[in-house]
């Protein structure tokens, strides 16, 4: 008679004992502290933990979820996949990480058919990569990959990420899951669970690295002098031009509580910054004379303002929400931006009043939120529709134009993308984050924005400066 299954308070309880998950703190590969530390490779010398794993994993997998065979991702997951071939009785292929050039030189070995659905088993997923790169020779194969079984979702970002690209993920636990556990449990306390929460907000969203070939090759791109040149609209040159004369590609997001705030750090930050994003309307202390306070701050640090606000009606409607209302943001902003949603009217809206004031427009062409819309044939709408309006549309919010069938395009056209972080490489199991070198340098951006990385630094002057000196170095190497 088999042996009920685990309880997923028990398996996770066996992990901490065997010290698989620890807390403390602990300096990752990437220079950065973190609360948490997970090692899954430990449980091949648990035998019994390892069944009961495997077994529970394997049931997280809805019953009508088709698969003919399972593949772990090299290496943690290996031994995992195989306790659920032999004991469900279900074939196994295994991925090479190296591929030798001898022998049958195979990416993909054990014995299968074209056109057969592969489950991929992996131990934990950050940003899904390793599940992608397991995922990418299997469909060079021949074989279907639709979904993927994981131990432990971080839940940051991987499930969005496989879920673009055609995989469904089936965690057994969620990391937020565990730790509340193992504290109900005694096992760390209430504060250590508010550290780990902590440490995962702030790294909610891991985006796929590049693949190594992306990596290495070499991309030359124009300098931003010479593309100020190309440059159709007065404020598209402007911005080459600041960003050459204070060797800046550096955007401050803004993101304060009040017009106080706002003012504050823009004067603090201001001799770093190309550009300044702000939301004018969650601003409780907005008054009539907030824009122009923050001109006279602009000019004196010679940066540009760009009102981050996503305008999406009809064109009509777009006209009167930029020229008037409480917020005149046609008056101050010399940059907005604009969803394509309602099609290409809302340009021509827009441009009706900002083109005469010699007022820039920024399309978003994608975004950095999980499970959006701006993708494919959206973005290349967005791209046509700038191609369109060259006097007017100066550029795009984007986030991997590198990625982007034509790449980033059009040089008199500027790429800024948000979601950057001070952080260098990546964790102890290999997760890479966007890092002012990756936004720039591989994915093909022309200014890093950022946000908290400064707003809540102990001084934001020197955080500013900090992420202005990668961001140019990252220019500057593609420069050359």
């Amino acid at each position: 008679m088999s042996s009920p299954p685990p309880t997923m308070e028990s398996l996770i309880l066996q992990l901490h004992d065997i010290a698989a998950v620890k807390f403390g703190n602990f300096k990752l590969k990437s220079g950065i502290s973190s609360p948490i530390y997970i090692d899954l490779r430990l449980i091949v010398s648990y035998p019994s933990l390892l069944r009961q794993i495997s077994q529970t994993l394997i049931a997280a997998v809805p019953s009508a979820t088709p698969y003919d065979v399972v593949c772990g991702v090299p290496y943690t997951a290996l031994p995992i996949a195989t306790c659920i071939s032999m004991s469900s009785d279900i074939p196994m292929l295994m991925r090479r990480k190296e591929v030798k050039d001898y022998g049958t030189a195979k990416a993909i070995e054990g014995a299968f058919e074209q056109n057969q659905v592969c489950l991929i088993v992996e131990d934990l997923v950050t940003s899904g990569a390793s599940v992608l790169e397991t995922a990418a020779p299997l469909r060079a194969a021949g074989l279907k990959v639709t979904d993927a079984v994981v131990m432990i979702d971080r839940e940051q970002g991987g499930r969005e990420n496989l879920s673009e690209n055609g995989i469904k993920l089936h965690a057994m636990v969620k990391l937020s899951e565990m730790v509340r556990i193992l504290k109900e449990k005694g096992r760390v306390s209430e504060e250590t669970e508010k550290m780990v929460m902590k440490f995962l907000e702030d790294n909610r969203k891991v985006s796929v690295p590049l693949p190594a070939a992306a990596e290495k090759k070499a991309v030359v791109r124009l300098p931003y002098g010479e593309r100020a040149k190309l440059a159709k609209n007065p404020t598209g040159k402007k911005l080459f031009e600041i960003m050459v004369q204070k060797e800046s590609n550096l955007c401050l997001a803004a993101d304060v509580s009040t017009a106080a705030e706002l003012l504050d750090i823009a004067e603090k930050v201001g001799p770093e910054i190309c550009m300044l994003k702000t939301h004018v309307d969650i601003l409780p202390d907005f008054t009539p004379d907030f824009g122009s306070k923050l001109r006279l701050i602009a000019e004196k640090h010679n940066f540009v303002i760009f009102e981050d606000r996503k305008f999406a009606d009809i064109g009509n409607t777009v006209t009167m929400q930029y020229a008037g209302g409480i917020f005149r943001i046609l008056e101050w902003a010399d940059i907005v931006n604009a969803h394509i949603i309602s099609g290409p009217g809302i340009v021509d809206g827009l441009k009706l009043k900002g083109l005469p004031r010699g007022r820039g427009l920024l399309l978003l062409a994608e975004m950095s939120s999980s499970g959006n819309l701006a993708t494919g044939a959206y973005t290349a709408a967005a791209v046509k529709i700038a191609e369109e309006h060259p006097d007017f549309v100066i550029g795009f919010i984007s986030v991997n134009p590198a990625s982007w069938p034509t790449g980033p395009g059009n040089p008199s056209l500027i790429h800024a993308t948000p979601g950057v972080q001070m952080v260098k490489g990546g964790d102890a199991l290999g997760q890479q984050y966007n890092t002012p070198s990756s936004v720039i340098s591989d994915r093909g951006s022309d200014i890093i924005i950022v946000g908290r990385g400064i707003i809540k630094a102990t001084n934001p002057a020197e955080a500013a400066r900090e992420y202005r000196l990668q961001g140019w170095d990252a220019y500057l190497v593609n420069c050359n």
